[in-house]
């Protein structure tokens, strides 16, 4: 299906802001070349305004959240959680199966894989599946040196300052 010559794996990564903000940067960027483009969120069933956004594009972005109303710690694991991300690994299995799309946007399966939901081979069997001519997004915390090994590009966001320690709340149209 691509409009790409060549896809490639990227990878967002860190603990400080941005993963998302970058990934979906590049929705926006390949929906406004024509691109079509499908972001599977692990984790997160919470409205968000890019997502409001993105519906902008219903041709050209599809967003698929696999993920609950709340952020969870990783000691607050549960099975609900796990086969949600099953469910999200499986949305990704079809899409690298089916090659619909031209970019892959896999938002927070690396804190899925940090968080025990999902498998490092499982991702490592993602990137080694994935067509030629599609694009990978892997974002998320705590990549693995595999991970990065595999990937094409990767660029780690790192937390010097946030106003989050100061008490300042997530706005809305800035974190939400």
């Amino acid at each position: 299906m691509s409009g790409l010559k060549k896809g490639c794996v990227q990878v967002y990564t860190g603990d400080g802001k941005g993963k998302t903000t970058a990934a979906f940067g590049l929705a926006l960027r390949a929906a406004g070349a024509g691109l079509k483009v499908r972001i599977i969120q692990f984790m997160k069933g919470q409205s968000y305004s890019e997502l409001k956004a993105f519906e902008r594009f219903p041709d050209e972005i599809e967003i698929i959240q696999t993920g609950g109303l709340k952020c969870i710690r990783k000691e607050e694991v549960t099975d609900k959680d796990r086969q949600q991300a099953h469910d999200g690994l499986e949305y990704a299995r079809k899409t690298i199966q089916d090659n619909d799309v031209d970019i892959l946007i896999l938002d927070e399966i690396l804190v899925a894989q940090w968080f025990e939901l999902v498998a490092q081979e499982e991702i490592l069997d993602l990137i080694d599946k994935r067509p030629e001519k599609m694009e990978l997004i892997l974002t998320g915390r705590r990549a693995t040196d595999d991970i990065i090994e595999r990937a094409d590009l990767v660029t780690e966001m790192r937390e010097i300052k946030h106003y989050y320690q100061i008490g300042v709340p997530a706005r809305k149209g800035i974190e939400s």
